[in-house]
């Protein structure tokens, strides 16, 4: 079956078109998983069909994007989007298998590339310093050349990336896949970004509203005094060197204060905010106010106005 993705077809429909598919083929549910070729919202898509028929039936998961290798083919999680929010409707459910293979992502757009590397950019900020120092030298050779190693250089530090960042990603929510503990430093970059997200369809994409979520973050940590003004600017340029936006008219305070109540409602009463702490550690904050949060818009317009990458 031949699925035209992308978030805005991420609906419960397109779930139930797929659950006929498998009842008309007549799929063998304990012998026959369920394969599934392609990106993020297809694999959400796919995960949460296969999750409801029969109550649970095995899939395969071949990501072939970057935001697939390293985000949505690495977790649990299934989801479609629904009442105008993000992954409203979902399950857990893990895949019997995850084929990895950086060859599809040669073809790529750049900008997809760039979309992918947001997600590897959030480990290295909140955990992984060594992996954020890669981006830092070898990330805009990865993105010139799609992944696929055609330099020595570039073939080593794509191999280093992507498995720091997928062993990291794993080291995270292994111990709380179920997120039984609603303090995940996985959600950072996904505290405001649900909201802007679905506000930016169909222009803006997954990657892109996690890195303006990631830079307003980061705007958080410098006005508490978590991080400095270099480490700021080095978030920065190197949100800037991967082609990722670091502002939007969207980031409004208005905007941002309900998408902050949206995941308070989500996060058990509290805002669990992920915060980071110089580059590769985090702490988790919930005092964040609407006066903070003015003041860290101002600044990441700008610093974001120095690099010029702005998202519609």
């Amino acid at each position: 079956m031949v699925v035209q993705s992308g978030e805005v077809r991420k609906e419960v429909d397109m779930v139930l078109r797929l659950v006929e598919r498998l009842d008309t083929f007549g799929i063998d549910r304990r012998r026959e998983p369920i394969i599934v070729v392609g990106g993020g919202v297809l694999m959400d898509i796919v995960g949460l069909a296969a999750s409801l028929y029969r109550r649970g039936t095995p899939f395969v998961r071949v990501p072939t994007t970057l935001i697939g290798l390293v985000d949505a083919g690495v977790g649990v999680k299934t989801g479609v989007n629904f009442n105008g929010h993000k992954n409203h409707l979902g399950t857990y459910a893990a895949a019997e298998l995850t084929l990895l293979d950086r060859s599809f992502l040669s073809t790529l757009s750049r900008r997809h590339i760039s979309n992918g590397l947001a997600e590897i950019l959030k480990v290295g900020l909140i955990k992984d310093e060594a992996l954020f120092g890669l981006l830092e030298r070898h990330g805009r050779l990865v993105l010139d050349e799609n992944f696929q190693g055609l330099s020595p250089e570039g073939d080593g530090a794509a191999t280093a990336i992507l498995e720091r960042a997928i062993s990291g990603m794993l080291e995270e929510l292994e111990p709380n896949l179920w997120e039984e503990t609603l303090e995940r430093s996985m959600d950072y970059g996904h505290t405001f970004s649900p909201s802007v997200e679905m506000l930016g369809l169909p222009s803006m994409l997954h990657g892109e509203a996690v890195c303006l979520d990631m830079a307003l973050s980061t705007a958080l940590a410098c006005g508490r005094g978590l991080m400095n003004e270099d480490e700021c600017g080095r978030v920065f340029a190197v949100m800037s060197d991967l082609g990722l936006p670091t502002w939007s008219p969207l980031h409004t305070p208005e905007v941002l204060g309900r998408a902050l109540h949206a995941t308070v409602r989500r996060r058990d009463g509290q805002q669990r905010l992920p915060l980071p702490v110089g580059i590769g550690k985090t702490l988790f904050v919930n005092d964040v106010r609407t006066g903070e949060l003015a003041s860290a818009i101002a600044l990441q317009r700008e610093m974001a106005l120095r690099g010029s990458l702005e998202a519609a």
